[in-house]
Order: structure tokens, then sequence, then C-alpha cells
């Protein structure tokens, strides 16, 4: 099975992909770790997103193509989550035509849904472990009293320079210029389910797993 997750910085994209790994054998495909792994790997792409990287450039749809092809044919556990791809139009037809030439489908589009003033709330005070990843938010989920990780025993916490107020309005204009555009692309496709993002971790993931269980 072959997933989209879709929604702006901050809907729990990350969280619920991690859950899927965990609970349904799938592998998450984030465009930002699979920059990262290429960079280091010493393969031909990597070292074309080295070489971009390290230029200040930004890396081409069709490298990120490239490094999804790496990963469709490898193995193929579960099926694959698609976290921060596509993006843009011209990036879903793209990967349409890949799975299309994979002999792969993509069985489902799932819009995570959130209000922008409630989603500013939740990040103005989110952290992460630095060593498991698990999202922590000063409201709804504090930091440990302990200062350690209850997932991983990590004592690192982290806190992205631009999760503020301001930096998050950009941010978000950013996504409804370019990617929001997706929801009606897929909706016309059929391919299209969504999901309340800022309802409670656990609820999130049962609504995912209703709609993926009917595919």
């Amino acid at each position: 099975m072959n997933i989209i997750l879709l929604g702006p910085p901050g809907a729990g994209k990350g969280t619920q992909a991690r859950t899927l790994v965990d609970k349904r054998d799938m592998i998450q495909l984030s465009t930002g770790d699979m920059l990262r792994e290429a960079r280091t790997s010493g393969t031909e792409m990597g070292q074309k997103v080295a070489e971009v990287m390290d230029s200040g450039g930004l890396v081409t749809d069709e490298i990120v193509i490239g490094l999804i092809r790496e990963k469709l044919e490898g193995d193929k556990q579960g099926g694959f989550i698609f976290d921060g791809f596509p993006r843009t139009l011209p990036q879903a037809d793209a990967l349409a035509d890949l799975l299309a030439e994979k002999g792969e489908t993509l069985d489902a589009v799932i819009e995570m849904q959130v209000d922008d003033a409630a989603l500013v709330s939740r990040i103005a005070g989110r952290a992460t472990c630095g060593s498991c990843g698990e999202v922590y938010n000063d409201v709804t989920k504090p930091i440990p009293a302990d200062g350690v990780c209850p997932v991983c025993g990590g004592k690192e916490f982290k806190r992205r320079a631009d999760d503020n107020e301001e930096s998050l309005k950009v941010r978000l204009m950013e996504y409804y210029k370019k990617t929001s555009p997706l929801i009606g692309y897929y909706y016309a496709k059929g391919q299209l389910a969504s999901v309340n993002g800022l309802a409670e971790i656990d609820e999130v993931e049962g609504a995912i797993a209703r709609v993926l269980d009917k595919t």
C-alpha cells in the first residue's frame, strides 16, 4: 500500500508516519531524510545531492524523483508513505508517472485538516527528542520533568528556530500557495480522504487506520 500524507507544517504528518512504520511495516519516504541520507551515501545520485546542497542551491524535482525511484526499487515491506512530497502539482504528476513506470499504485491520499490559529498555538511550543524524533509540546505534551524521553531515553530536546508565530505564518502561506492545490487534484482523482489533524494523536491514528482499512 502506498499513501501520501498531506497537511501544513505542524499538522502531525511525521508523527503519524512513524506510527504507520511501527504498526504496518511501511517505509516513510521523507524528502529531508532522503536528501541527508543520499548526501553521505557515495552514490552517483548522492554526489549530485551533495554538490547542490554544498553550493547552497535548491535540489531539483528530478533529483528527488531519482531518489524515490531508488527507494521503489528496493525492499517494499508494507508499502511507502510519501511525507513532504509531492509539494506541487508538477511533482504530483511526476510521482504518478514514476509509480506507473514501476507498476505501483497510489492507494490513498490523507489530508490532515487543521485550524490555522490552533496550529500556530501548537507549533509555537513544539520540541522534539534529538534521538528518536518524538514530538512534545509545552501545553499539550510537555517534556518530562526529569528531562528524559520515555520513548528512547534520550536527554536532548530540540526546538526549530522557525517554530514561532511569524515564521509559521510564512510557512503556511507557502503551503497554501504551492501545496494546497493538491487537495483538489487528488479529490478529482477520487483518492482523497480527510481527517482532523488537531484531534488527539491516537484519534488521528484511528481515523487514518479506518481510511486505510477501507482501501
